[in-house]
């Protein structure tokens, strides 16, 4: 009897094993199948877009992030731009064209690394100005740890001087000057750049004030920029002694042309003390030129198409304590423009001096309450 007991035991715990090794099994393998089907591993171009999207992942020990949401921006800005044309034959000369420095002061409001406002035109608060000899200026730069984007459109009005000359008279004064209002230009234009070591180095804590760099950093610089250039150029404009001895080449009435470049360069950020950076970024750029030219020469309006060499400059100086910050930054743009006998240079910059802070903590840099215990 104990032996039938014994075996009877033995028997139903045997049989409850094995039914609780199967059940376990069956639920190892339906909850391997479910995660397989419910879980998919993603394949590695999604992986990369995933990764090349993500413009929080930064070296925390070369970058820390912005803590706060908004920040509040006063600001100065002073537009600069130049024109020079030249011609080589029969002997060298060139005439240089600019205007008197365009300044503006506004005060702008920012999310995250966006900043929108309003400035005004200091001629206008201080002296009446003529607005037909205003242009338009328009500037947007955005700045993110890859990617960054410049839209740029300017027109510019008939308020030009001749600074310089050569190749005409050698008894003019190397401080010559004199009023110019022959020359029109309409310019618009896009820029696209990548920045390759963006784990390390911020474009941002130089040109944004969206995050702070820590320590020093260099970074190469790939893009890719198409602007068009449209130039009226009324040399009969000119002073009469300089006509009359205007080489042909430099008689040309209408210049367009598409600029379509690839560029490369450098940028550095230089932490020289504590919480004060300085920025500096060089991109040539290897531009084509399909132009339209409209020239009083024996050969008439002719298409042209040739490369030059352009430049892309950046400079910026700030101090950021990651509540306030000011300082100072340039950007500038060069165009180089040269087909047989004729050749124009043109640049212009921007100047920007600035001060401002940063207010309402981000959530996960709040500090939590804690209950007290009785």
């Amino acid at each position: 009897m104990v032996r039938q007991l014994v075996l009877y035991i033995s028997l139903l715990v045997s049989f409850s094993l094995q039914a609780q090794s199967e059940k376990a099994g069956i639920t190892v393998n339906d909850s391997i199948q479910e995660d397989s089907v419910t879980t998919p591993k993603p394949g590695a171009f999604k992986r990369a877009i995933k990764k090349f999207m993500n413009f929080s992942d930064f070296d925390t020990l070369y970058i820390s992030p912005n803590r706060y949401n908004y920040a509040l921006m006063a600001t100065h800005f002073s537009n600069f731009e130049y024109y020079s044309v030249t011609s080589e034959f029969p002997q060298p000369q060139k005439l240089s064209f600019s205007p008197n420095p365009h300044n503006k002061i506004g005060l702008y409001f920012g999310w995250r690394w966006i900043f929108l406002g309003w400035s005004v035109d200091i001629d206008d608060i201080y002296r009446k100005t003529n607005r037909k000899n205003k242009g338009t200026e328009f500037d947007l730069s955005l700045y993110s740890s890859k990617l960054g984007v410049d839209i740029f459109y300017r027109r510019t009005g008939n308020n030009y001087k001749i600074h310089k000359i050569r190749g005409f008279y050698d008894e003019i004064p190397s401080d010559y000057s004199e009023d110019f209002s022959g020359l029109k230009v309409d310019i618009k234009g896009l820029n696209l750049y990548y920045i390759f070591n963006n784990r390390k180095f911020s474009y941002p804590a130089a040109f944004s004030q969206s995050t702070n760099q820590r320590r020093n950093a260099g970074t190469f610089i790939a893009g890719f920029s198409i602007s068009k250039h449209n130039l009226d150029f009324d040399y009969q404009q000119l002073p009469a002694y300089i006509q009359e001895r205007m080489n042909p080449g430099m008689k040309v009435n209408k210049i367009k042309y598409t600029n379509a470049n690839i560029s490369f360069g450098y940028a550095y950020n230089w932490v020289f003390a504590r919480n004060c950076l300085a920025c500096l970024s060089l991109t040539p750029a290897i531009a084509y030129k399909a132009s339209d030219v409209d020239a009083e020469t024996q050969e008439g309006k002719a298409w042209y198409s040739k490369f030059n060499l352009d430049f892309l400059l950046r400079a910026g100086v700030v101090y950021n304590n990651g509540k306030y910050f000011v300082g100072t930054s340039f950007v500038g743009k060069n165009y180089n423009y040269h087909r047989n006998n004729f050749s124009l240079d043109n640049g212009f910059g921007t100047l920007q001096v600035y001060a401002g802070f940063n207010f309402h903590l981000r959530k996960e840099y709040r500090k939590k309450k804690t209950k007290r215990e009785y």
